[in-house]
């Protein structure tokens, strides 16, 4: 026999576990609180032999299965009472066992639970470490992990640990359909903590809009990022284009959920002209920067190799000027070059020309406006929400991307950190009030300027 020393586990947190930053996760604190372990545990470790031989955490997994129905056991004794003493004022009985089952390792694991009725026999009693072992949300989270990391459903259980034949001889929940339903639940919970979280105390500075595409799906997604420099997934609609419609509904449903519209932000757009319709139908002082990468991929696309790399090399030397006027001048004069031999390129480059510079002309410090000079940003969590989705092969319907854009966007967030040159947002807030104070501002009145009628 060996004896394991048991101690209370400290509250989990949910999220990371930072100093001065974790939250509590409720639900599980109070079924936590609610234990009552054992000093001390007795295991047949005898019985542990054909375990053993399948390695260690086999072994592991056995003695803990038999610390568990120790556990249940002391439970059960502390809510009715040592077994065969008799006691008129208890409040419950002992019932007997049941099948139960637990979840061990993203799979469900058959046990034999003991049972607890009221004294009257009316109502069941829960023991609270069953509840808390045998809760499935452990299994959707797994499931969601091992699908976002291309594991396919046939091949889940292949992917999961070994625990045992044993174990495995009791075990169930692995199979195709079982993981996909838990796959689906996971991830409609994810959007729909995506869209439904309160934005009323995120004072965003800087908001990204772009699209990715499922199948023939077109999803709009909102990346913003906030004073403090962190960066939050805020939305994500579907639709077949990018078109007007569609992400003014996205912004509306900012607004609505409490996002401040009434400030200046900078929209940092790919140049499509539905967003900037969108964002100036919404937003009260939106300041309309466009993406210079963008801006230089649309007009290689209407010129030869040889002569798209060198008008790539004068754009991005022009976009390097700290003058954003004589910067502007440089591809103004490129554009006139190019009006003759490659009028398309031309066309393009003077298309929303300005305001590909106003990231330079707010004065924003080189280490922050490498960020936002362009999409990348919103541009990686797009790619990240491709990367999970690779191994689709058969998409069913606008609400499967839904989710799937939305459980990628639930994992970029884990990977996102604070943006480079965090520290000079608030000299970009207080240059985004001063341009809208000096764009919309009236002229002072004065009463020599009336017309008689």
């Amino acid at each position: 026999m060996k004896n394991y020393q048991t101690t209370t586990p400290r509250v989990r947190t949910t999220g990371r576990t930072t100093p001065k930053k974790a939250k509590t996760d409720a639900v599980r604190s109070a079924h936590e609180a609610a234990l009552a372990l054992p000093d001390t545990v007795s295991v047949a470790v005898s019985r542990l032999a054909g375990e053993l031989e399948e390695g260690l955490l086999a072994f592991a997994v056995g003695a803990g299965l038999q610390v568990l129905g120790t556990i249940l056991e002391a439970e059960v004794t502390a809510i009715a009472g040592p077994k065969g003493k008799h006691d008129a004022e208890r409040t419950a009985v002992r019932h007997g066992s049941d099948d139960g089952v637990v979840t061990l390792g993203g799979r469900q694991v058959s046990i034999s639970r003991p049972r607890v009725r009221t004294a009257d026999g009316t109502a069941e009693v829960a023991l609270p470490t069953y509840e808390l072992v045998g809760s499935t949300e452990l299994l959707g989270r797994m499931a969601m992990e091992r699908m976002l990391a291309k594991v396919s459903t046939r091949r889940y259980n292949a992917a999961l640990e070994p625990v045992g034949s044993r174990v495995e001889g009791q075990s169930k929940g692995t199979s195709r359909s079982a993981v996909s339903r838990r796959f689906v639940a996971a991830t409609q919970v994810a959007l729909d903590d995506l869209m439904g979280v309160d934005l009323t105390g995120i004072d965003l500075v800087a908001l990204m809009i772009d699209g990715v595409h499922f199948a023939g799906h077109t999803c709009v997604v909102a990346l913003g990022i906030d004073i403090e420099g962190t960066k939050h997934p805020l939305a994500v609609v579907e639709g077949d284009t990018e078109n007007a419609t569609l992400v003014t509904g996205l912004l509306v449903d900012l607004r609505d959920r409490g996002l401040d519209v009434t400030t200046p932000i900078l929209c940092v757009l790919d140049g499509a002209k539905a967003l900037f319709a969108a964002v100036k139908a919404v937003f009260d002082h939106p300041v309309i920067a466009r993406c210079q990468l963008h801006k230089i991929r649309n007009v290689k696309r209407y010129l030869p190799d040889n002569v798209a790399t060198v008008v790539e090399k004068r754009m991005r030397a022009a976009y390097r000027n700290p003058d954003p006027l004589a910067g502007q001048g440089d591809l103004e004069a490129l554009a006139k070059e190019l009006e003759r031999t490659h009028p398309g390129a031309a066309g393009s480059l003077r298309e929303g020309l300005v305001e590909t510079f106003t990231v330079a002309r707010l004065n924003v410090a080189p280490t922050l406006a490498r960020t936002l000079r362009s999409t990348n940003a919103v541009e990686s969590m797009i790619e990240i929400c491709r990367d999970h989705s690779t191994n689709v092969k058969r998409w069913d319907g606008g609400q499967m991307a839904l989710r799937w854009c939305a459980a990628g966007m639930a994992e970029a967030k884990k990977q996102f950190r604070r943006v480079n040159g965090h520290l000079h947002l608030k000299a970009l807030r207080a240059a985004l009030d001063e341009h809208v104070r000096v764009s919309v501002t009236p002229p002072t009145y004065t009463p020599e300027q009336e017309v008689a009628a």
